[in-house]
């Protein structure tokens, strides 16, 4: 095993500037360089790149041999349901099936388990090198403002440690009162970062993407919908999102999540769609652990994937990032916070090929950057807030596809944690 610093790393403490040296560095377009980084005492870079001056720091550490990547983002996840699933049997496995179990469930959730559900979720997936999070927090008339207040009082007690964005996740259940949402959405938009809902389980979609797209316009924040998460190609509501992003001059700062209508639409359809995306500067967030878990149970033959078109949209130069989802509940029993899992389900269930590696690294790291409006304060960049993890991996396709056995994760220049794989009885053969 190579010889790593680990215990002068493990020796930085915070408020100090520190140097970090020899390292190979991920760039911004996926290459990688060897490169110093300098992490001033406010926690943002200072400077990256090769032979710096670092006599002025207050500690330096040759980490020779190890690679550094920006700190790894999730660009949706649910942490309002995070950790409910003992509470909330999903029997049928549907995605039908999750929204009803926990909107039971949402009606006693208070502040309390909210708030420690969520601080667990967080905590794990800042150890996995998780740096910023995009959460999807329901308002309806089942949750209230519960969710969105309590992880708006989250959001500022983990700032320093973790990004987390909230979109406000205006829930139309069957049968719910539109006028209900109208009234409230203006006050949980206030509390949040982004404006979100389903628009394929609305009873009146026009009507409702007009009520989402409306109140984002009027306060400058962006749309980030859950859209068409089925595979019924004759009831796809893609052109009337789209049609709302020009409308109302969204371009560039609107998200479609799942999608996974695409992959059941055919190829022409698709690359149709696929050009109006890319002409509106539309983002999308493809999510392999619930689409695959929910998507294609009553298929008769073998079940679609359900996941859409991951490795077309990529190629085809749309902005496609891919995020946990749920975690732990009636959406998607399973899940520990790692973004590189999450990428390594994208590359093979999303038909990436093997020497698109770096994609998926891309799909963790730059793509939900931009999705997400980080702009200059994320990368590893001189004025960006120092996010990043050190592993023990030669290149980037070594860390995706198979993860580091030694990392530190840094949070605004801080070492926040630190994990090591050793193994024991082994002998090293002559």
């Amino acid at each position: 095993m190579r010889d790593i610093p680990t215990a002068s790393i493990a020796d930085l403490t915070s408020g100090q500037s520190f140097a970090l040296t020899g390292g190979a560095v991920i760039q911004a377009d996926g290459s990688q360089a060897v490169s110093d980084i300098i992490v001033g005492v406010d926690g943002r870079f200072v400077a990256v790149g090769p032979g710096l001056d670092t006599r002025s720091c207050g500690a330096c550490v040759d980490i020779t041999g190890m690679l550094v990547s920006p700190g790894f983002l999730d660009a949706h996840q649910h942490l309002d349901k995070t950790g409910v699933l003992r509470f909330t049997p999903n029997p049928s496995g549907t995605l039908q099936g999750a929204r009803e179990a926990f909107a039971k469930y949402a009606r006693t959730a208070g502040p309390d388990d909210i708030r420690e559900r969520a601080m667990r979720t967080i905590k794990r997936c800042l150890s996995r090198g998780t740096t910023a999070i995009r959460s999807h927090v329901n308002v309806d008339k089942d949750a209230g403002f519960y969710g969105i207040e309590t992880l708006a009082g989250v959001r500022h007690a983990v700032k320093d440690d973790i990004t987390l964005q909230l979109v406000a996740f205006m829930t139309p259940h069957p049968g719910q009162d539109f006028d209900w949402l109208a009234e409230n959405i203006d006050s949980a938009v206030a509390l949040a970062d982004a404006v979100g809902g389903t628009p394929a389980v609305s009873e009146d979609p026009p009507r409702y993407l007009d009520m989402l797209f409306t109140a984002a316009v009027k306060v400058g924040k962006p749309v980030d919908l859950h859209l068409d998460e089925h595979l019924k190609a004759d009831v796809h509501l893609l052109d009337a999102a789209l049609d709302r992003v020009e409308r109302f001059g969204m371009q560039g700062r609107t998200v479609f999540s799942h999608v996974s209508v695409l992959s059941a639409l055919p190829r022409t359809e698709f690359h149709r769609i696929a050009e109006r995306l890319l002409a509106l500067d539309v983002g999308v967030v493809t999510l392999p652990a619930a689409n695959l878990y929910l998507q294609g149970r009553d298929a008769e033959m073998l079940p679609p994937r359900g996941l859409t078109r991951v490795a077309e949209l990529y190629r085809a130069g749309i902005n496609i990032a891919t995020a946990s989802d749920n975690i732990q509940d009636p959406f998607v029993p399973t899940g520990s916070g790692d973004m590189l899992e999450i990428a390594r389900w994208t590359l093979l269930a999303g038909h990436l090929r093997g020497d698109e590696l770096a994609a998926a690294h891309r799909m963790i790291t730059t793509a939900p950057a931009r999705l997400m409006g980080l702009g200059k304060d994320y990368g590893l960049v001189a004025g960006a807030r120092a996010d990043f993890i050190v592993t023990d991996c030669i290149d980037t396709d070594t860390l995706v596809a198979g993860g580091p056995d030694r990392t530190f994760v840094f949070s605004k220049g801080r070492l926040v944690s630190q994990s090591a794989t050793d193994t024991f009885g082994l002998k090293e053969v002559a």
